[in-house]
């Protein structure tokens, strides 16, 4: 099992997503001899998942059932263990778009984190790329090590526990890209520029307040990067559902049949919208904005370096 290749069987040690639903997931490292327990009852690793096929239907002890998925970085997004706040899919994406990724980039990153982000710049630039990702903490990094291993990626990462506003990333002129998520950005920029290709290359800087922001792009400036631009994204969940509108009165149906060459008695007009007139309401699907979505997460800083 390997969260950039796909893997048919699940077996013995693997990292599996257990799906009750889709508000409801969470995941379990298979072992010989384990159990799970959910509220529908017990799942037993040895026969119930070990040699089965990744999306099968596993029937728990009580008679419910949950579906075993293969791990995506989507999916660990959602269900990893918070040792610090994360990133999610919605700034994920546009940050492996702005910092232009594809197979093959080298990529720099501090601080490292629940490794919510490292697991999504890996799947990128595998098979031939690289991260380069630098944790202060120390056993966030040791962690994050574990993580990759277990998960099949160690070859693509390289983790190393320092202070990147001190020491930098250990590396120079060698990346296509630099992400920075730390409480002082501004700090780094000397690193970043070092970090990436003498060529040029891209650099991406995550800041929850406003006033971080102005640091570091006066930073940016200071350094010579180009093309700083900040933007934030906010995510708008519609649900899909079925309304009912009335009808506005716009004299006699009788009246607006004859003038169209409208016959109800036509089966061939039963199931149009002017069949139901004389309810004096129409059903349609709309999309229903949330009442409560997720607002501000942070700012977006891009730059490149010239």
């Amino acid at each position: 099992m390997s969260f950039v290749e796909y893997g048919d069987t699940i077996k013995d040690g693997d990292t599996a997503i257990v799906f009750l639903g889709h508000e409801s997931m969470f995941p379990v490292k298979v072992q010989h001899g384990t159990v799970t327990q959910t509220k529908y009852g017990v799942i037993r690793h040895s026969t119930d998942l070990i040699g089965k096929k990744y999306g099968s239907k596993v029937t728990c002890s009580k008679g419910g059932w949950v579906f075993i998925l293969h791990p995506t970085p989507e999916l660990w997004t959602m269900n990893l263990p918070h040792r610090t706040q994360i990133l999610y899919s919605t700034d994920i994406s546009i940050i492996t778009m702005m910092l232009e990724l594809k197979p093959g980039s080298i990529v720099c990153e501090s601080g490292t984190g629940s490794g919510s982000l490292s697991h999504a710049l890996i799947r990128t630039v595998a098979p031939t790329g690289h991260l380069y990702t630098v944790e202060f903490h120390q056993q966030r990094a040791e962690k994050a090590r574990e993580e990759f291993r277990e998960h099949g990626v160690e070859h693509l990462v390289t983790v190393t526990n320092q202070d990147v506003c001190k020491n930098g990333f250990g590396v120079s002129n060698i990346a296509d890209a630099v992400f920075l998520d730390i409480p002082s950005p501004w700090e780094a920029i000397g690193h970043a520029k070092s970090a990436l290709k003498a060529a040029g290359g891209r650099m991406c800087s995550f800041s929850p307040c406003i006033e971080q922001v102005q640091r570091t792009c006066l930073a940016l400036e200071e350094y010579g990067f180009t093309e700083i631009n900040t933007l934030e994204i906010l995510l708008r969940v519609y649900n899909v559902r079925t309304i009912s509108l009335q009808i506005p009165d716009l004299g006699k149906a009788a009246e607006g049949n004859s003038s169209t060459g409208f016959d109800s008695s036509n089966p061939s007009h039963q199931g149009s919208p002017c069949a139901n007139l004389q309810q004096g309401t129409v059903q349609f699907k709309s999309g229903v904005p949330l009442r409560e979505v997720v607002g501000h997460t942070g700012y977006l800083t891009f730059a490149t370096k010239s």
